[in-house]
């Protein structure tokens, strides 16, 4: 099928021009003004912005974890995506203690089967377990099956915590399998005397779930895995980054020309531990970790995310119902399920506040939520961009339509809104993957099966169109 696309205002992350984009097979296959070429459909994008599909790099989906399981399967998570303008997300593939590798992406590709996305997929590998599952031997084959990107917790001890040890020598073997190693940087030895204390003097309200993990421990984290990145040579990737203290060891890194970025996700921008401390146990639905921050910090990452010393929003979309999954354990902060919705309200949250609001401008927009998260998780060029070849992932971007954002108006699973009540102006008018229309207005036209899992590069190469990857020269 062919598309054309009339007289947008095609924005990248270099380049900002009216003009007309024509796809055919999927890709995009011509870029110019008032192209003269026949299509089977035309999209009529005068006055809109036509961007590059976003690219979600840190949702959890179907994941286990807190006694329960996210509430979005690889179906209703991938629509709720695309009706926020997302045609790519990366899930963590996280590995169960005991399972190897290879068990815990086929139980994986066996959710995405069962339960088909209408958006494009990849998978990062969850490293929980060096000694009785995984081995660094079988963590060093999957950047060739397509899996370039290993995620470690340095946090929730007990559960899916990671010693020193461990993730040490997965950052060797990310250098010398082109990988690149993501952290949830928080230092989860001493988080655990500090919680076990605050539990022990009878502190049970969700606003202890802040209160227990404080910015020093996040700060602290992040340098400690800066630092053994460096020694290891890998490239490095700290996701949610919540606070300045834990943006001053990556702005460090980057001002000495390190291989180190960061992450932070939108909730972060807007949600302070205030919403933590609501009466009737209704802060539950805000406990997600790193935990909201006091209400300055969010001045702080606005500025990192202006001067790329943070390279990337993400979600970190990890839904559980309120209260018969967030309430599952009982009333007390630190049994309850951490997590929280987002992958559907990215886009018009960045975009109102953001470039509205004169923060950023819509280049920085495209390279926060889809170039540079192209460019470091092996999509790049053949995602992240509108170019000939490329795949044809485009978002026709209304930024004059009226939202308001609530639980009502997304399309999750989840019974609850982070950004309840939240106005926006700016929201997709067209969402389409590999140029198959999947939204339009505000209906579903795609359906489940027509994303398909991607295969990613590896460090220093690239993805090229139909899965073709090369080395620059």
């Amino acid at each position: 099928m062919s598309v054309l696309i009339k007289g947008g205002r095609i924005v990248t992350a270099a380049d900002d021009y009216v003009g007309d984009v024509f796809i055919d097979n999927g890709t995009v296959s011509l870029l110019g003004e008032s192209l003269d070429v026949s299509a089977d459909k035309v999209i009529d994008a005068a006055g809109k912005y036509v961007i590059p599909g976003a690219i979600d790099p840190h949702t959890h989906i179907e994941m286990y974890f807190g006694g329960t399981t996210t509430c979005d399967d690889f179906t209703s998570g991938t629509v709720s995506a695309a009706f926020g303008g997302t045609t790519t997300l990366i899930d963590f593939c996280m590995q169960t203690p005991g399972d190897t590798f290879a068990q815990a992406l086929e139980k994986y590709f066996e959710k995405i089967d069962r339960c088909k996305p209408v958006i494009d997929v990849g998978f990062h590998i969850g490293v929980t377990d060096l000694h009785t599952g995984g081995t660094l031997e079988d963590l060093a084959k999957l950047p060739a099956e397509g899996v370039t990107s290993y995620k470690l917790f340095m946090a929730y001890k007990g559960a899916v915590m990671v010693d020193d040890d461990t993730l040490f020598r997965t950052m060797e073997t990310a250098a010398d399998t082109g990988a690149i190693v993501m952290v949830h940087a928080e230092n989860g030895d001493a988080i655990d005397v500090i919680v076990k204390r605050a539990v022990a003097e009878g502190k049970k309200e969700p606003i202890w779930h802040a209160r227990t993990r404080p910015m020093e421990t996040e700060a602290e984290a992040t340098n400690r895995a800066v630092q053994l990145a460096r020694v290891a040579g890998c490239r490095l990737y700290v996701v949610h980054v919540s606070c300045q203290p834990a943006v001053e060891p990556i702005a460090l890194a980057r001002e000495k020309g390190w291989d180190v970025w960061g992450e932070t996700c939108t909730q972060y921008l807007f949600i302070d531990d205030s919403a933590l401390d609501q009466p009737g146990f209704e802060g539950g639905k805000y406990v997600y970790t790193p935990p909201p921050r006091p209400k300055d910090q969010q001045a702080h990452l606005w500025k990192a995310l202006g001067s790329d010393v943070l390279s990337v929003l993400s979600t970190d979309h990890c839904p559980f119902k309120w209260p018969e999954q967030k309430g599952i354990n009982g009333e007390e902060f630190q049994v309850i399920p951490n997590g929280g919705p987002g992958i559907e309200n990215r886009l018009h949250m960045l975009h109102h506040f953001g470039v509205r609001e004169g923060r950023i401008s819509m280049n920085r927009f495209v390279e926060l939520t889809s170039t540079n998260v192209a460019k470091l998780f092996g999509l790049y060029p053949r995602k992240g961009t509108i170019a000939p070849g490329s795949d044809a992932d485009i978002v026709v971007w209304d930024p004059e339509k009226a939202l308001t954002i609530s639980a009502s108006t997304h399309h999750s699973n989840v019974n609850y809104n982070l950004f309840e009540g939240t106005q926006v102006r700016g929201a997709p008018d067209v969402v389409l993957v590999r140029g198959q229309v999947i939204v339009e207005g505000d209906e579903l036209v795609g359906k489940p099966g027509d994303g398909e899992f991607v295969k990613r590069a590896r460090v220093g190469e690239e993805l090229l169109p139909a899965g073709r990857v090369a080395t620059p020269a």
